[in-house]
């Protein structure tokens, strides 16, 4: 795990002004990386480092020479340190690249993103144990979480085509229902549409096939940090998730922010991981005294939604919940990377694993509208007095996050968003 350094100084400044603006996600002691474009040009995307409210053009400074994320998410932890370092340095105050590099920025607004990497492969993890508990008593009221929930790091193989990056639209996706009183299946649009607030975790360096990832290096291996909406049709998933687990009702998009906050960056905000003492304690290949320690982190999630009618009157989204991944999450990353490479799974540069749906143990963390609504059973009203049990057309469904922790810098890991159509 990353040591703090001078990177994280809380006292350091940028030459960038925007970087010390009160609520900035990006400040200098943060660097996430995304991948971008002049909007509206044909031009290839170049990989940015988000400052303020600028993106500085990574290759333009000299510190790299490609556009490929990849190529530099499979760097060693020393090469990754040593490039925070030097961007760092470029970006502080008094600098003697200020001149130079003041011409490699470009205004976040006047930027196109992307999906931050090419994800190769995806894997949804299912870590949240309160959101766990919850649905599971809605489908199975007598053994809401099964018996090895609380043993196995639950979760599937998904889908990495249709990740798409925030601000982006989707269709309404199609598929089997059936309802509780009906002899058959029918065919239509999906009527329970949910999002699921995740993490998504970002693999750096690989391992070859056939060798595991003991969990003591398992961060090693781990190059960043993103926000995820792993949409979900609850009434195609219903009918179709077992015997194997969820097909059309996941599969039609998720949505994914466009910047990655690497492990370095979060080094600050480190939380430690405690078991209940009643309950198992990890098995030895997911037990270690570094992730005991500071295996978890300490963010701060929140989602909001715009419904179409607030969108045209020009009223902000709402908040519907806030939570924290301390007290969500019943894996941390390392023990997921551990547990999907110990059978000798071979993980490459720009695989993500999704923290699967973050929801804290009071009902205002929910990280679902199945959870918020209790199945659509108890309709939420905003306040503009619609009301909601799932989302709707034209709705805009919103995630943030932050890090805050007394005696370091607020960092944020941007928003991703998508709209129902």
């Amino acid at each position: 795990m990353t040591a703090l350094n001078a990177t994280h100084d809380p006292k350091l400044r940028s030459w960038v002004a925007s970087a010390h603006e009160a609520g900035t996600d990006f400040p200098i002691q943060n660097l996430p990386l995304g991948r971008f474009r002049t909007a509206g040009s044909s031009e290839g995307f170049r990989i940015g480092v988000a400052i303020g409210d600028q993106v500085l053009d990574l290759r333009a400074t000299g510190l790299v020479d490609t556009d490929d994320m990849n190529v530099l998410m499979n760097a060693s932890i020393k090469d990754r340190q040593a490039l925070r370092a030097a961007i760092s340095a470029g970006l502080a105050e008094g600098s003697d690249k200020q001149a130079a590099w003041s011409k490699a920025l470009l205004a976040q607004g006047k930027a196109e993103m992307t999906v931050p990497c090419r994800i190769g492969d995806y894997t949804d993890f299912y870590t949240g144990i309160h959101h766990a508990t919850t649905v599971g008593k809605l489908f199975r009221p007598d053994q809401p979480l099964l018996p090895n929930y609380k043993w196995v790091p639950i979760g599937y193989h998904g889908r990495a085509s249709s990740i798409v990056v925030s601000g982006q639209s989707f269709k309404r996706p199609q598929g089997q229902t059936k309802a509780p009183d009906a002899a058959e299946p029918s065919f239509g649009p999906s009527k329970r549409l949910d999002y699921e607030l995740e993490l998504g975790f970002l693999v750096g360096r690989g391992n070859a096939q056939g060798e595991p990832i003991a969990i003591g290096e398992a961060e090693d291996h781990l190059f960043g940090v993103t926000l995820l909406n792993d949409w979900s049709a609850r009434d195609v998933q219903a009918w179709e998730y077992q015997p194997l687990g969820p097909f059309l009702s996941k599969n039609f998009a998720s949505s994914l922010s466009p910047w990655i906050v690497t492990m370095e960056a979060l080094a600050p905000f480190r939380a430690k991981f405690e078991r209940p003492a009643e309950d198992p304690q990890p098995l030895p290949y997911l037990d270690s005294a570094s992730n005991r320690e500071s295996g978890a982190l300490d963010i701060t999630l929140e989602v909001l939604l715009q419904t179409a009618k607030m969108r045209a009157e020009g009223v902000a989204p709402a908040l519907l919940t806030r939570g924290n991944t301390t007290e969500a999450a019943y894996w941390t990353a390392a023990q997921l990377i551990a547990h999907h490479t110990v059978n000798g799974c071979n993980l490459q540069p720009g695989d993500l694993l999704g923290s699967g749906t973050l929801s804290g143990p009071k009902p205002d963390e929910a990280g679902s509208m199945m959870e918020l609504t209790l199945g659509g059973k108890q309709p939420i009203t905003l306040p503009n007095g619609e009301k909601r049990t799932f989302l709707e057309d034209g709705d805009t469904l919103i995630i943030r996050g932050y890090c805050e922790r007394a005696g370091a810098v607020r960092i944020g890991l941007g928003e991703v968003s998508g709209t129902v159509v």
